[in-house]
């Protein structure tokens, strides 16, 4: 985006590259003298919030809930990491060209208030969801680590958290630049023990459909940072590379991910592991004591830099909802009001925090990928249209594609009635009568909803050019 009309919102304010100062505004198009970066910077900004026990349990539920081999986990790891990751580098190419954060790029299928729906799940599902799944990894760590009650560790990482997303962008990149090489030895020195200790030929008993429901958990995983993707590309300058981003992206998620998360499994075929009612306590527990100690620091620390990004990016998609807030600090006051509820809700999983995180998974994968069916549906139906035409769309309040919300909302409900598979809450009509099946919801999901989308674009658009014609 190189040029401005009227009806764009442009962020007001001076912020520049300055680190400690409070982020400015909330989901308006960055001005082209504060473009700053590179695409480098995004390898260690999504490898970083993946480093922590939150990414290890991805893999450990695969061998100890799901019954899962060794060797069959890690090949679930890969293809569900694989796509969730691919899928982030390429949305994120756009955020330099537009200036504007991802749920704002979702008007475009979505339409102004017809987005409403997209950014309003993921404000909820960010601010507080992956806030008090990550608080509740770091606050156990910390308790096992200091022995502190773990509602006192809990109110120490929400406070260290709030505190770098609610000064902003640039703070962010640099925690996530610092934090990159301490929790990268640290891990690779807990993974190389882990996969000394493991035994992945363990005897194993594998439950109906483990393999696609682990999928799912991982692919849910990965692609939970993708409605995030723009956020952290906006401030670079229109002219940067499109590969490098897409590539640094997906690097950083894609290896970080597959790494930990194939730990996990390797830990899972530990029975002592398996069997500790604190998994955190239990992986650690098989280090020598200045290892364990490091390793539960290192966890404390992933946690921070996962739920930075979770609370600003939460915050974002709340203000890219449309709501007018007139504070020049409103990105970081509502960065702070779902801290606090993010904080309750963390809270109340502190107990069984192993099932709730499997389901959890499960349904990012469920909203995410019909939401990425309209995204790249939309994107493939725009890829000859003028950007300057686009731009103009995504601040404009009458601007309607009704087929966005419509087709993604059919896709989730049909998938989840006919596939999902989340006992004892929810079995769908497929997996109730075989369940081989696993959990196909999110493939489903897809498909269903690229399919409602194209049919009603192709149609709308026959009818206007008809109209047009006569």
């Amino acid at each position: 985006m190189t040029t401005l009309g009227d009806d764009i919102e442009v962020r007001e304010g001076t912020y520049g590259d300055k680190v400690i100062a409070v982020e400015p505004g909330g989901a308006e198009f960055i001005p082209l003298k504060e473009r700053h970066g590179r695409p480098l910077n995004l390898f260690w900004t999504w490898t970083s919030p993946n480093m922590e026990f939150a990414t290890v349990f991805v893999g450990f539920i695969g061998v100890v809930f799901f019954g899962l081999s060794f060797w069959e986990t890690f090949l679930a790891i890969v293809l569900g990491t694989a796509l969730g990751s691919v899928t982030l580098g390429i949305l994120g190419t756009a955020g330099p060209q537009y200036g504007v954060p991802q749920m704002v790029l979702s008007r475009l299928g979505f339409g102004y208030w017809g987005n409403v729906l997209p950014a309003g799940i993921n404000a909820l599902v960010a601010g507080i969801g992956w806030f008090a799944v990550n608080s509740v990894s770091g606050a156990l760590a910390l308790s096992a680590l200091t022995h502190m009650p773990e509602v006192l560790a809990l109110l120490i990482v929400v406070g260290l958290q709030l505190a770098v997303a609610f000064l902003g962008h640039n703070l962010i990149h640099v925690f996530e630049r610092y934090a990159f090489p301490v929790l990268v030895v640290i891990f690779l020195i807990a993974s190389v023990w882990t996969f000394g200790k493991a035994n992945p030929g363990a005897v194993h008993k594998t439950i109906p459909g483990a393999f696609l429901i682990e999928v799912g958990a991982t692919f849910g995983y990965a692609v939970g940072w993708n409605p995030y993707a723009s956020d952290y590309t906006r401030y670079l300058k229109p002219e940067t590379s499109k590969p490098a981003i897409a590539l640094w992206s997906f690097l950083g998620v894609f290896l970080s991910c597959v790494l930990l998360e194939t730990v996990g499994a390797a830990a899972g075929t530990l029975p002592a592991v398996a069997s500790n009612a604190n998994p955190t306590a239990g992986w650690t527990g098989i280090f020598p004591t200045w290892l364990g100690d490091l390793t539960l620091i290192a966890i404390v620390i992933g946690g921070i830099a996962a739920n930075a990004l979770n609370i600003y990016s939460g915050a974002i998609s709340f203000t890219a909802i449309g709501f007018k807030l007139p504070l020049a600090a409103r990105r970081a006051i509502v960065a702070l009001g779902f801290g606090a509820i993010g904080f309750f809700v963390a809270w109340s999983g502190l107990s069984d925090a192993g099932a709730k995180y499997t389901n959890f998974l499960l349904i990012i994968a469920y909203w995410i990928a019909p939401w990425l069916a309209v995204m790249f549906c939309d994107m493939f139906l725009r890829r000859r249209q003028d950007p300057a035409r686009i731009e103009h769309l995504l601040f404009n309040r009458k601007f309607t594609n009704w087929a966005g919300p419509v087709s993604m909302a059919v896709g989730v409900v049909v998938s989840i009635w006919l596939f999902a598979n989340q006992p004892p809450r929810y079995v769908g009509t497929v997996p109730t009568h075989n369940g081989n099946f696993g959990d196909l919801t999110f493939e489903v999901g897809f498909v269903l909803t690229a399919v409602i989308y194209l049919a009603w674009r192709l149609i709308a658009d026959r009818r206007a050019s008809a109209a047009v014609a006569s």
